[in-house]
């Protein structure tokens, strides 16, 4: 069986086939009058006739090695019917495209960014307010544990639904909330279940690095040496983490879209990062860091203007002191919190998928089979949509 399954509409209640690949040894087929045009060698979609819809999988046209057309100066512009152009993306047009879906596709985009962020921001103030007054490092870990479960679920929804809204998108497709849920509801447990594991495989690395430091601290020990050397053994894994982070980062789009298994997701993953992985990993690092950059851009001012308004106090160094933030103050970064999560959340997911877009349309052609998606005529589409709507106009 095949291991580059094709993408499978959204739409559509059943997995794609991994089957469909010939032998390596089959005998090429001669195109000709009553024949069917050939995939490029190594890459084929699942079985179906052409313009079904129901797969994205379809196989269209004699391609050159390598899997995609050739692009850049004195090639043939690339059809672009959505977000994209169907070739392989630079760095630019990554994150020019995740900014285009959520400017494009507001009302559902930012529609279910706020609803998950208001959520987020609530969960966070009832925990602030429970430990509001108290100080020490306990506190600390609590406030941090408590919103992790909620934050683990919302994270789970905001991938299903926006991976589905993003898909669309490429197509030049949109979806409403309803569409985006009734899409992705089929696939959220299997999605928690995904997530608990990646969560298990990169920060829970990390904690384990970091468990014999703990221990020793909460024995009372006092060796400084030792407790550097444990230091420097719980820092060493973050690189790990970080590694394991970016093999699967691809895991939950695949799942999403090409509607597999978990194990399954985490072994496209691992193939689709194979070779590619700083490049993966330096894209998602500037999306988070751009995503960062705007959260700072919202909050930092509404900080600002809490301290104008007397809603926090100041400690000796001049800093705020969280253990003696007011309820107006927590409100107040509570709403900031709501506007800063409207805007990342899909830019942070919508770079997710593009780039398991983009590193699929590198590895196994996939913008044959988006093309064929999105009803282009002029390349094999049948001039209507894989859900019978007409083909949007190129862009």
């Amino acid at each position: 069986m095949t291991d580059t399954p094709g993408w499978a509409s959204p739409s559509s209640s059943e997995p794609p086939r991994d089957d469909a690949r010939p032998p390596a040894d089959a005998p090429a087929a001669v195109p000709g009058p009553s024949a069917p045009p050939q995939a490029a060698p190594g890459w084929t979609g699942p079985a179906g006739a052409p313009g079904n819809g129901q797969h994205w999988g379809q196989q269209w046209g004699q391609q050159p090695p390598g899997g995609h057309r050739p692009y850049g100066w004195g090639a043939p512009a690339s059809p672009k019917p959505g977000v994209i152009p169907l070739r392989p993306l630079s760095f630019g047009e990554l994150l020019d495209a995740a900014v285009t879906t959520v400017r494009r596709h507001w009302r559902t985009v930012l529609a279910l960014s706020l609803g998950i962020a208001v959520v987020a921001q609530a969960g966070s103030l009832v925990v602030n307010l429970l430990v509001k007054g108290k100080t020490g490092e306990a506190t600390q870990t609590l406030r941090m544990l408590a919103g992790l479960p909620l934050e683990l679920l919302l994270n789970v929804f905001a991938t299903a639904l926006l991976t589905i809204v993003v898909s669309r998108a490429v197509l030049g497709r949109s979806a409403t909330a309803g569409e985006a849920w009734r899409d992705a509801r089929p696939r959220l447990l299997q999605l928690l279940g995904l997530t608990l594991l990646t969560v298990l495989l990169g920060p829970g690395v990390v904690l384990l690095g970091f468990t014999p430091l703990i221990g020793y601290t909460l024995a009372g020990q006092g060796s400084v040496a030792l407790a550097g050397l444990l230091t420097l053994v719980g820092l060493l894994t973050v690189p790990v983490a970080v590694w394991l982070w970016m093999r699967f980062s691809l895991a939950a789009p695949a799942l999403m879209l090409e509607k597999q298994g978990v194990l399954t997701a985490l072994s496209r993953s691992r193939r689709l990062v194979r070779g590619a992985w700083w490049r993966v990993f330096g894209i998602t690092l500037l999306g988070h860091v751009l995503a960062l950059v705007v959260a700072m851009v919202v909050v930092v001012p509404f900080q600002f203007l809490g301290l104008l308004l007397g809603f926090e106090s100041l400690n000796a160094q001049g800093l705020p002191d969280t253990a003696d933030q007011g309820v107006a103050m927590l409100l107040l970064l509570a709403v900031a919190g709501i506007i800063a999560g409207t805007f990342t959340t899909p830019f942070i997911a919508a770079v997710g998928v593009l780039v398991y877009i983009d590193q699929r349309i590198r590895r196994e052609a996939l913008d044959i089979e988006l093309a064929r998606a999105a009803g282009l005529p002029e390349q094999g589409g049948t001039g209507r949509g894989a859900q019978g709507d007409p083909a949007p106009a190129r862009r």
